[in-house]
């Protein structure tokens, strides 16, 4: 099987932490030399120490500023080549149900996610086209198939990038391009950490008690490690990928199934 990415080239948006950063150190286990896309330039230059192999870069921007972004990355192609693998990674909108969302809470949501998306994925797919091979990898959530209580932007947010994805799947099919969506479950990072948090200020309960009852609800009975979803983003950006496309991966240790 050919999952070898030598001598391609991965941008990986949000790659300071958790699953973001996971992503970038699972390519470049695999050989990719690595752009790195995230607000934090310390925490990235800190990421890319730690990274196997050379040719590594850091891109400290922001994707809600998606036009300032999209040329960042313009000029970063230019200097070093196009870009074969795109992962689509954002930190999620803030908690909360969906009513209680002004308009400007579903913008700020909508705009990293989708804008910040649209912009990278027209900078990027010419070169994709050139070199015959692209891959587009978004970190979703399993919210696309069953929206997760309070988060309610983040699953007005997801709704759209699932059929984004599928459009994009279909267009971009005759270039040899796959776009796929990887739909993490619980997994262990910061994010879940202040998630927990919230839901326990806002149930009256403890966050080891939510914790417990979110484990509950997992058949693998863990929540997972980020590597994990590191993992099978690399499969995806591999040549023994090249026939999944327009496709929605859980990886949730069975949570779906279990529903």
């Amino acid at each position: 099987m050919q999952t070898s990415l030598n001598g391609r080239h991965a941008l990986v948006c949000g790659a300071s932490q958790g699953i973001g950063r996971a992503c970038a150190e699972a390519l470049a286990a695999q050989g990719a030399s690595v752009t790195m896309l995230a607000r934090n330039a310390d925490a990235l230059e800190a990421v890319r120490g730690g990274l196997p192999g050379e040719a590594h870069h850091c891109l400290p921007c922001d994707l809600s500023d998606w036009n300032e972004a999209a040329s960042t990355v313009q000029a970063h192609i230019d200097a070093h080549g196009p870009v074969h693998i795109l992962v689509h990674n954002s930190g999620g909108p803030k908690a909360g149900p969906a009513i209680e969302a002004t308009p400007e809470d579903m913008l700020a949501g909508l705009t990293p996610h989708v804008l910040g998306g649209q912009a990278l994925v027209r900078v990027v797919v010419p070169g994709m086209r050139s070199e015959g091979y692209g891959r587009i990898i978004n970190i979703v959530s399993t919210s696309v198939v069953m929206p997760i209580k309070g988060l309610g932007v983040s699953n007005v947010v997801r709704g759209a990038i699932n059929n984004w994805m599928r459009i994009l799947a279909s267009e971009l099919g005759p270039d040899g391009i796959t776009v796929n969506n990887i739909l993490p479950g619980y997994v262990g990072t910061e994010r879940l950490s202040s998630l927990m948090a919230g839901r326990a200020q806002r149930d009256g309960s403890s966050a080891a008690e939510v914790e417990a009852a979110w484990k509950s609800t997992i058949p693998a009975g863990r929540f997972a490690e980020p590597s994990e979803i590191g993992n099978v983003c690399a499969f995806l950006a591999s040549p023994a990928a090249a026939y999944v496309s327009g496709v929605n991966l859980p990886v949730d240790g069975a949570r779906l199934a279990a529903m």
